[in-house]
């Protein structure tokens, strides 16, 4: 039970945090020193180090390496500089928020050099270190055979909250499509609950709607427990700027609903809110910043 995680933020730390605690030996590498002491410390089964090269030279064989980096450039040196460093029957697993089509060639890459692939997609944000992570995989069997035992000490419980969807790629596709939906049903809380704000002549109090809500109702879900929790300790979210990024996900999934001619009017117009939002200082987008923040830990802009 020997893995190692690049990229100790605030997923991947949390990750570490969940597999030694579970009995995993986990081997860490971020750029923050004082990251990889924090860890140290609080982590009997945590051991840091201060270069991948490092890292992958102590990790025992065959070796399991995470990636839990940001899509793109940073991503693509780790992939070039691990193809240096791994040894045939190595596997490398990316749990970025990466597009399905770079998994699907990174994936063929790393096979020209007898190493594994499998694409994570990863769900749970900050709280995943409590409630466990919801884990969407992509991969050949015998690639996701060798993570599983780690995705089970990750997932809420061994037997959930964990799926193999399918060849390289499909697990990242999964993930994205997640995204989107998540766009949508983010966008659908912020406007509903502007809709209440707006109405001054009734005085509505939020944080008491958003309680009621959570017991019985159709709508209560993970989200309305996050904003259930915020208004009732600030009902006009004072200080916040309306001003809600998109981390790429929800642009892949209104992209590929182009490609394959399946209609997401509700996804796509929810990625156009936030487009719309960078300049325009509203209810429900300080909302949707509010809830990023709450389930993933994504920075909020200040007024």
């Amino acid at each position: 039970m020997n893995i190692a995680i690049i990229g100790l933020g605030k997923m991947g730390g949390n990750m570490a945090r969940r597999l030694a605690r579970g009995g995993a030996k986990v081997y860490g590498f971020d750029l923050s020193a004082e990251t990889r002491s924090k860890l140290a410390a609080e982590e009997p089964n945590f051991q840091g180090f201060d270069s991948v090269a490092k890292l992958v030279a102590s990790l025992p064989k065959p070796r399991v390496v995470w990636l839990m980096l940001p899509a793109g450039e940073i991503s693509e040196n780790t992939f070039a500089e691990l193809k240096t460093l791994l040894a045939p029957g190595d596997l490398v697993v990316d749990g970025a928020n990466a597009m399905y089509k770079d998994s699907q060639r990174h994936a063929a890459e790393l096979a020209e050099g007898g190493f594994r692939f499998v694409d994570a997609g990863v769900s749970g944000g900050v709280w995943g270190l409590a409630n466990g992570y919801t884990i969407m995989l992509g991969g050949e069997k015998e690639a996701v055979a060798q993570v599983e035992p780690f995705v089970k000490l990750l997932a809420p419980a061994p037997d959930r909250g964990w799926i193999h969807c399918g060849p390289a790629g499909s697990g990242h596709y999964t993930k994205m499509v997640h995204n989107g939906i998540e766009y949508g049903m983010m966008q659908a809380f912020a406007e509903g609950f502007a809709l209440l704000k707006a109405k001054e002549d009734f005085n509505l109090d939020l944080g008491e709607i958003s309680e009621v809500w959570r017991h019985g109702s159709v709508i209560r879900s993970w989200l309305l427990d996050l904003i259930a929790g915020t208004l009732a300790e600030d009902t006009d979210l004072a200080g916040l700027a309306a001003y809600v990024p998109d981390s790429g996900e929800g642009r892949w999934t209104v992209l590929e609903s182009i490609e394959l001619g399946v209609p997401a009017p509700v996804i796509t117009q929810a990625l156009f809110s936030r487009f719309s939002s960078r300049g325009n200082d509203d209810f429900a987008m300080k909302l949707l910043s509010m809830m990023r923040n709450a389930f993933g830990g994504h920075a909020v802009a200040k007024q």
